[in-house]
């Protein structure tokens, strides 16, 4: 629901219970395991990020950044920002991490002007993270062609932006977008790469954001499929759209549902739910897959695509002791036709978010192949969905009274009721809302 907890499921393998980043201002113990660092240390990659790191937590006292870096979570090298967000696509903190930095430190440089094929050179902030990105891969390239590399590239887009006058949206370098979006920005009177909006509504400005970064992400596809086509590639967004009430913030959710509070910072699937691609050896062509998975089970799945096998148990956030892997592989469902990777009925995903932008607003979301709860501040009041017949969560289903003894044979996988107390278990049991989380 939030970037900060998408990134480090991704990184660690783990629901946010566990990471215990909750909110976009939380850090990340430096303790736990990172994906990455196996990378690097037991396959010989080569690993970079470019872009929006925000797993360090925020700047401020007594230290600025106070959780994980890039290079403590096993990169050899960053360049992008630690910080949530950026103060314009024109304006921004541009930080970097190398080989002469302590993995605990970073400086700050001024930031490029770069170009891409049929972009103009620029210091728009996209542009430079796939011109960054595509430079180090090069690099990587012509020192080994041999040696594997791992390249994480963050976009900002579609993101709001620190800077809020004259608006906090953006209006895209007009080289960056097809006809249909500089028309559209052109007739609302936007004046292409600012934040002078003109007349542009909210919806028009993330349309043309939007349509930006497909086309600078299209560049660094064709740059990397010319330096080599057996590249995995895996594009993965991390929150649902923002509805926080201000102007050109308040956009219609990415369910295209049209009721208040379901967006970006909650568990309902519009503001959690988001699309993921991914391509490459051996991976069929235009095919899907709507089984049930979480962000996490990207920790597992590279390691996998590495060759390398992904551990049942991980370090907690503080190193007192493990704690299992809440990631599972997709590799089966990549390359085997599998339906799903976890039990249909037994299996679940946690989405869990306190959004600092409602007061701190507590909400998990606990899903199975079928069914879904949604329970706000606790694993008591929740909402119960079918989210084969209703994945708009728009008709909340009955609750049974009681959940006593609904394992001995009073329900069966075959009853919704079964469902709900089995949900409703896992919140109250493995949740941050669970009393032994707190």
């Amino acid at each position: 629901p939030f970037c900060s907890p998408t990134r480090a499921a991704i990184l660690t393998g783990l629901f946010a219970a566990k990471t215990k980043v909750t909110t976009y201002a939380d850090a990340l113990s430096t303790k736990h395991t990172s994906f990455v660092q196996k990378l690097k240390d037991e396959a010989g990659y080569s690993t970079a990020i470019f872009g929006k790191w925000h797993m360090a937590g925020l700047p401020g006292k007594p230290v600025d950044y106070p959780g994980m870096k890039p290079k403590q979570a096993g990169f050899d090298f960053f360049k992008g920002n630690l910080h949530a967000a950026i103060n314009s696509y024109w304006d921004y903190d541009y930080q970097v991490q190398d080989a002469n930095t302590p993995a605990d430190q970073w400086r700050t440089e001024p930031m490029p002007t770069k170009s891409l094929p049929g972009i103009a050179p620029t210091t728009y902030a996209p542009v430079v993270k796939v011109a960054d990105t595509l430079e180090w891969i090069k690099a990587k390239e012509a020192e080994d062609p041999n040696k594997p590399w791992f390249a994480w590239m963050a976009f900002n887009l579609a993101h709001a932006t620190a800077k809020q006058q004259p608006s906090a949206m953006a209006v895209p370098n007009a080289d960056t977008l097809d006809a249909a979006s500089y028309k559209e920005m052109k007739e609302c009177g936007g004046s292409f790469g600012s934040n002078n909006v003109g007349s542009c509504s909210g919806e028009a400005l993330m349309r043309a954001m939007t349509n930006s970064m497909d086309t600078i992400f299209g560049k660094l596809l064709d740059a990397v499929d010319a330096l080599d086509p057996n590249t995995y590639v895996i594009f993965i967004s991390d929150n649902g759209t923002p509805m926080y009430g201000r102007p050109n913030l308040d956009f219609i959710d990415n369910m295209y549902i049209t009721r208040k509070g379901r967006g970006k910072g909650t568990t309902f699937e519009s503001g959690a739910r988001v699309p993921m691609v991914i391509r490459g050896p051996q991976i069929a062509a235009n095919t899907q897959n709507k089984g049930f998975a979480h962000v996490a089970d990207l920790f597992s799945t590279i390691l996998e695509l590495a060759r390398l096998t992904p551990p049942k148990q991980v370090s907690n956030s503080d190193a007192t002791g493990s704690v299992p892997l809440d990631a599972v592989s997709l590799a089966p469902i990549l390359f085997n036709k599998a339906k799903t990777v976890r039990d249909p009925n037994t299996g679940y995903i946690l989405t869990e978010t306190k959004n600092l932008m409602t007061g701190g607003t507590r909400m998990v979301g606990a899903q199975n192949a079928t069914y879904k709860v949604v329970c706000t501040e606790s694993p008591g009041n929740c909402l119960f969905y079918n989210m084969v017949n209703d994945p708009l969560e728009e008709y909340p289903l009955a609750k049974p009274d009681s959940c006593v003894d609904y394992t001995n044979g009073k329900w069966t996988p075959k009853d919704p009721q079964w469902h709900y107390c089995r949900l409703a278990d896992v919140v109250a049991k493995d949740s941050f809302l669970s009393v032994d989380k707190k």
